[in-house]
């Protein structure tokens, strides 16, 4: 019995030693169209790859799939975040997890789940054929089984030969981006990070978490979320939309009892000299002149209309988006091979039996954290073992 995985990704490597470990008498090929494997896993976390994530901080899949979380629910029965985590360290990769509920591996360098996979491959015999491209079904025709893992596909080229094959596709975009502002005095304050909570007035998309100003915008996890919750909404308006940011992360009357809080009781001081909420102060300058006429006031002497101004300052801040940020490639997409046109329990093809998905080529897309590399994981787990389970 032969299999053929198409892309040398993380999927495909997980997908491979897994099946050979469940069906050793199984051939398995890797096929590469670069010349180099795994170079997304080398270069994710900045280089220390975020492989998974504790979950003790999800209540709701929904929050960190925006597409997928029912098919992601359905597959955790049967291998999930902790059968992850147990995997590595039992193939040799002790992993660590951080207070932010991050999970990488002990040595902080994603080399190390690069060479376990390396090694895996090379104990089980799996083949791999690097710089051969993939066009058609029909060059497979050879096996009994073909899983596609090629990974995300910003310009949805790269699914034309599935979408000629009957497969049904979801338009990729773009997901996981930062967003570039022009707005000069907000780039003034780059490398500026703060716990606040951002959204698009007029719709119900909204997330949270540390905000980083940048030459360019704003970036960090509360970005990168609400970039994945309106990836589509975003595409559709050409990344050109406001953007309302909470400064405070707190609600209107939390803020307003802070302000008069300290306008009781520190009506002398001027307002720069305290910061509400632990604000850094370049930022709580930057707020004030963008509230406020004059910034040299001290607390007792703001008036009602300077304290709403203040007010809303800090909890609806708007911008406005001019665009994603200028980075050359996307490094998650959304969209790819429709749910609807696999089995939800093995994801095998609808249309054509003993064909799988797995990995971001399916229309499954996590938040940063260790999600996508989990359901990478995942899928090609139940793939393997949908293989493994098939009888002749």
């Amino acid at each position: 019995m032969r299999t053929a995985i198409v892309g040398g990704g993380a999927a495909g490597f997980f997908l491979a030693i897994n099946l050979k470990e469940m069906m050793p008498e199984m051939e398995v090929t890797i096929f590469e169209r670069s010349k180099h494997v795994l170079s997304k896993v080398r270069i994710s976390g900045g280089g220390r790859c975020n492989c998974t994530n504790s979950f003790q901080q999800v209540s709701n899949l929904a929050d960190v799939y925006p597409r997928g979380h029912r098919l992601m629910k359905n597959l955790f029965h049967h291998f999930d975040y902790v059968d992850a985590y147990d995997w590595f360290e039992r193939h040799g990769v002790p992993l660590t997890t951080q207070e932010d509920c991050c999970v990488f591996p002990q040595s902080q360098d994603s080399q190390t789940i690069i060479n376990c996979f390396l090694t895996e491959t090379r104990r089980n015999g799996v083949i791999i054929r690097t710089g051969t491209a993939i066009n058609s079904l029909s060059e497979l025709a050879d096996y009994n089984f073909i899983a596609v893992t090629t990974g995300g596909s910003p310009s949805g080229k790269g699914l034309n030969w599935l979408s000629e094959a009957g497969i049904e596709i979801v338009e990729p975009v773009p997901s996981l981006f930062t967003f570039s502002i022009k707005d000069s005095a907000l780039h003034s304050l780059m490398g500026t990070v703060v716990e606040a909570s951002v959204m698009l007035p007029g719709t119900k998309m909204h997330a949270s978490g540390p905000l980083l100003v940048t030459h360019w915008g704003m970036s960090g996890p509360a970005i990168l979320r609400l970039s994945s919750y309106a990836a589509h909404l975003l595409h559709e308006h050409n990344y050109q939309m406001p953007l309302a940011v909470n400064w405070a992360n707190s609600s209107l009357e939390e803020v307003r009892e802070e302000f008069l809080d300290i306008e009781q009781n520190h009506p002398q001081k001027l307002l720069s000299s305290i910061r509400p909420f632990s604000l850094p102060s370049r930022l709580w300058d930057y707020l004030l002149s963008k509230a406020l006429e004059s910034t040299k006031l001290p607390w007792g002497q703001l008036g009602k209309k300077q304290l709403n101004r203040l007010v809303n300052i800090l909890t609806n801040d708007t911008y406005a988006i001019s665009g994603r940020a200028p980075f050359k490639d996307e490094f998650v997409t959304c969209g790819g091979v429709a749910l609807s046109a696999v089995h939800s329990s093995t994801l095998e093809s609808r249309q054509r039996e003993g064909l799988y998905f797995a990995g971001e080529v399916l229309d499954v897309d996590g938040v940063t954290g260790g999600f996508n590399f989990q359901a990478a994981w995942t899928t090609a787990y139940t793939v393997a073992e949908a293989i493994s389970g098939k009888h002749f």
